[in-house]
């Protein structure tokens, strides 16, 4: 039998069990239940630094120039792996004592993030904008810290196959905890104004309602157990020593792998396609000819439902089949869900055409991001340096993203919109090339080896 054969096979763990119904009860095991709660609660912040915070300073009259430049507060969440080697080096005082080191993080975090959310709530954006910024730079940090936190959280304390489970839990709430934000804080703030409370402290009082929401997570973690076999603390070196073994030990211990390169360049450029459509898909919706309130509309409510069963979809398939093979199925999926825009650029102002669009996009993307993620977290099998190479491969997975997605404004100008989703579509190659490397390398016997 050959590498890749061999790697196809499934790997089953010794609590498998097959079928529907078992499939769907994995969502409710408690150390699964967990991390679902604990995705709500990091799910929360992002909107609150924001587009709910965007929406308060419009109505406040602050000029598009700095709601523009707030933009930048959200910039810990892309440099979170910097500081990540805190959480894998350090207990926090007292709390590690009593809760252990996770534990103990995440009600720390949870703590400055209620606290950072409220004292936002009370600034003036038109008196004190500097105040504001510091607030929503403060949300966004405790925020970022948070999510290094539950990430490492949820990588120890589930097995090996209920990890796409936990993942496509933790994704739905995520959003629900985003809608809750978002939307909700807004309907909150405007009903507040109806029933006659002052302009001056409505968005106030809708704060500390979000700050309040935070408990939900807090909650969740004083009812989790620690993670067996976590990080250990050492007093024999200092405080910056042990920093800085715990980096270079994760960076290194990653590197020292076989087909370390081929693994970071397949983070890289897995979700690629998905990025270089996904930048210009509301751009290309609005100048076919379709209006925001319908595109808003289709979004925000077939396709936020779209996207829930898709993370669903997507823990079963990676749950049901070997991590090789949902891989492949996701895969091409995405590669495939881009050529619907493509039909929909040929068929136009449909509004039909538009939801059936959006439906597959989000269903396909959301079963390839919790099989994604789940690679992401197998791949993070030391414990001792769970959080550190978590936050590293999140942050690489963002490059695609971010800077390589860049060029698709040039690319569609120059060919037009059915020829550029073609082009989105092949963009999809290059990973599916490495992952077939990977495959024949038995990268994924290897991984199924190193599970606990």
């Amino acid at each position: 039998m050959t590498e890749a054969v061999k790697d196809a096979a499934p790997v089953r763990g010794p609590d498998a069990e097959d079928g529907f119904l078992a499939s769907l009860a994995v969502y409710l095991r408690p150390r699964v239940l967990i991390v679902i709660l604990l995705g709500f609660s990091s799910g929360l912040p992002l909107a609150l630094s924001g587009a709910t915070l965007t929406i308060w300073m419009a109505e406040a009259k602050v000029n598009l120039t700095t709601i523009g430049l707030f933009a930048l507060v959200g910039v810990p969440y892309n440099f979170k792996f910097i500081w990540a080697p805190l959480v894998d080096a350090l207990d926090v005082p007292l709390l590690g004592r009593w809760l252990g080191r996770r534990r103990g993080w995440l009600v720390f975090t949870q703590g400055l993030l209620a606290l950072a959310v409220v004292w936002l709530g009370f600034q003036d954006p038109v008196l004190s904008p500097w105040h504001v910024a510091l607030g929503a730079f403060l949300v966004a940090c405790a925020s970022a810290t948070q999510d290094i936190v539950v990430d490492a959280f949820r990588v120890e304390s589930l097995e090996t196959r209920e990890q796409a489970a936990g993942m496509a839990g933790y994704v739905a709430a995520y959003r629900v905890g985003m809608l809750a934000s978002g939307a909700g804080v807004v309907l909150l703030v405007a009903w507040f104004e109806t029933i006659g409370v002052a302009r001056a402290n409505v968005w106030a009082y809708g704060y500390i309602a979000a700050a309040l929401m935070v408990s939900v997570g807090f909650i969740a973690t004083l009812l989790a157990k620690e993670p067996a076999g976590g990080p250990v603390s050492s007093n024999d070196v200092g405080v910056f020593a042990r920093i800085g073994e715990t980096a270079v030990g994760a960076f290194g211990e990653f590197f020292s792998r076989r087909s370390a390169v081929a693994v970071l360049g397949f983070v890289v450029f897995f979700k690629f396609c998905d990025a270089f459509a996904g930048v210009l898909t509301g751009a290309f919706v609005i100048d076919i000819g379709f209006d925001k309130a319908a595109y808003a509309g289709i979004v925000k409510g077939v396709g936020f439902a779209a996207a829930l069963l898709g993370g669903f979809a997507g823990g079963m398939i990676a749950r049901a089949l070997p991590l090789v093979t949902s891989l492949w199925i996701a895969g091409i999926l995405q590669m495939a869900s881009n050529l619907v825009f493509s039909w929909q650029a040929w068929m136009g102002v449909d509004l039909g055409a538009l939801t059936l669009t959006i439906i597959i996009e989000n269903f396909t993307g959301a079963i390839g991001t919790v099989i994604f993620v789940a690679y992401i977290s197998a791949l993070c099998g030391d414990r001792a340096h769970t959080a550190t190479q978590y936050a590293l491969l999140t942050a690489l997975a963002a490059v695609g993203r971010t800077f390589l997605a860049s060029t698709a404004g040039f690319v569609a100008a120059q060919t037009g919109w059915m020829v550029f989703f073609a082009v989105t579509a092949l963009a999809a190659l290059p990973g599916l090339g490495i992952l077939a490397y990977l495959q024949a390398r038995g990268h994924f016997r290897e991984l199924a080896a190193r599970k606990p």
